[in-house]
């Protein structure tokens, strides 16, 4: 089985994307390559962040990479949180984060909000991009426990739930991650 390196330390994602590349990749986070460094995401956008971290670990640790960027953007906040979501309350903490969200939401009926991914594949010294949307909207309450980050608010167009009620398997299926990564997959079966 071929192995590619995801560049994140971040559990809940790297089994999401196990579970999609899964039989044709085995996916190494950074903890299993031994990089325990904080990537610096100083890009301007997901792209730059994605291939920030995607050159970090083909430099330093030379071997192929993927990286993702991923944010939640809402249209009512000129696209915030964006590149800042995992920090956005000047935090890492999904509670703080999600909370100063929904704080900062507090009366505004407007409640579109897509989430992003943008991935960072350096193969072979090549660097390749894919990106992938879900448009939705934001509850005013969280609602599930499954998920992380802003899950439990972000209900996708054409369904009832939110991400963080939806089985993990459903929201693989549906997500932003899910669409990059599929772009990924079709790219990397094309060239075997």
């Amino acid at each position: 089985m071929n192995q590619l390196v995801f560049a994140s330390s971040n559990i809940h994602k790297t089994a999401e994307v196990s579970a999609l590349l899964l039989p044709h990749y085995k996916v190494l986070n950074l903890v299993d390559i031994g990089c325990l460094t904080d990537i610096p995401e100083t890009g301007d956008s997901f792209a730059e962040n994605a291939t920030l971290k995607s050159t970090y670990v083909a430099e330093n640790f030379k071997l192929d990479c993927f990286a993702d960027d991923s944010g939640l953007e809402v249209e009512a906040l000129n696209n915030e949180p964006g590149i800042f979501s995992a920090r956005y309350s000047g935090s890492r903490g999904d509670e703080l984060n999600l909370n100063y969200l929904l704080a900062k939401m507090e009366g505004i009926s407007n409640r579109k909000a897509r989430f992003k991914t943008v991935i960072s594949l350096l193969l072979g010294g090549k660097n390749y991009i894919f990106e992938g949307v879900i448009n939705g909207e934001l509850r005013t309450q969280p609602i599930g426990t499954t998920g992380f980050g802003y899950d439990p608010i972000f209900q996708p167009d054409g369904y009832a739930e939110t991400f963080a009620q939806m089985p993990m398997a459903q929201k693989n299926k549906i997500s932003h991650r899910a669409i990059a990564l599929q772009k990924l997959i079709g790219f990397l079966k094309a060239r075997s």
